[in-house]
């Protein structure tokens, strides 16, 4: 692993996708070790896409193994996000998650938040913005606040789904939202800034060579000013990490 400095973030390498896989789940453990050993509880949220994918099966792997010392039955499981689609869809990051880590591990079934992606985006989205409020004990300026937060990056500098050019983007009061994108002909559920930046950490995970031209932008700021979703994610009073595999990192 290798470090770059940045003013604004901590900036982890790896050298290639397992290795990085294998980090992330590492540093799911030690931030769940630490939250638990504090307070007795674990809240997290989850993200979507084929790397944290990865991470999620080698936490399974680990727990039916040597163990990863966490206590499971005291772990509150979230998602920062989801597609309009109900859990047993093959696009449901819901479905992701309990297939390659949930179904494998001690988590309470009542402990599992899962977005219902069924029902029209607002309601939905409403019904977990107060399930957040009523789950979580900890807060920042009194806005809940997740021990850690799994985030990816694509390659238009979104993140959760905070789209380039999309309403939840300007999302001051609510922690949830409908969010109509554009692109895809569609809304999605997602948190917003409010509640990502109350965190007490935020983790980026990102690979892959076409993404390796936005994470510049993204970390390196535009000489125009232009601004990208991600850049937007900077926790209050948490600690920010993007964790990088060599592919992604190699224009910083």
């Amino acid at each position: 692993m290798r470090e770059i400095k940045h003013p604004h973030a901590e900036l982890q390498v790896y050298r290639d996708i397992p290795t990085l896989s294998r980090a992330v789940a590492d540093e799911f453990i030690r931030v769940g070790r630490a939250a638990l050993a504090r307070r007795g509880g674990y809240a997290v949220a989850l993200a979507g896409g084929s790397t944290p994918r990865a991470s999620y099966a080698l936490l399974a792997q680990d727990e039916r193994g040597k163990g990863t010392g966490l206590a499971w039955d005291k772990v509150e499981v979230f998602f920062g996000d989801e597609r309009p689609v109900p859990p047993e869809h093959l696009e449901s990051n819901f479905r992701m998650a309990q297939e390659a880590l949930l179904s494998h591990v001690m988590v309470k079934p009542e402990r599992v938040h899962r977005i219902r992606g069924e029902l029209e985006a607002t309601p939905a989205a409403a019904e977990y913005e107060s399930a957040i409020k009523t789950t979580l004990v900890n807060s920042v300026r009194d806005i809940p606040s997740f021990d850690l937060i799994l985030l990816g990056m694509g390659p238009d500098g979104h993140t959760a789904s905070l789209f380039p050019g999309s309403p939840a983007l300007q999302e001051t009061t609510r922690l949830v939202c409908a969010n109509w994108v554009e692109k895809l002909g569609t809304s999605r559920i997602t948190f917003t800034f409010p509640l990502l930046n109350a965190a007490a950490q935020v983790l980026f995970i990102v690979a892959g060579a076409d993404k390796a031209d936005m994470l510049r932008r993204v970390l390196k700021g535009e000489p125009s000013g232009a601004t990208y979703p991600a850049q937007k994610v900077q926790p209050t009073t948490g600690r920010l990490l993007w964790m990088l595999d060599e592919a992604a990192a190699q224009q910083l």
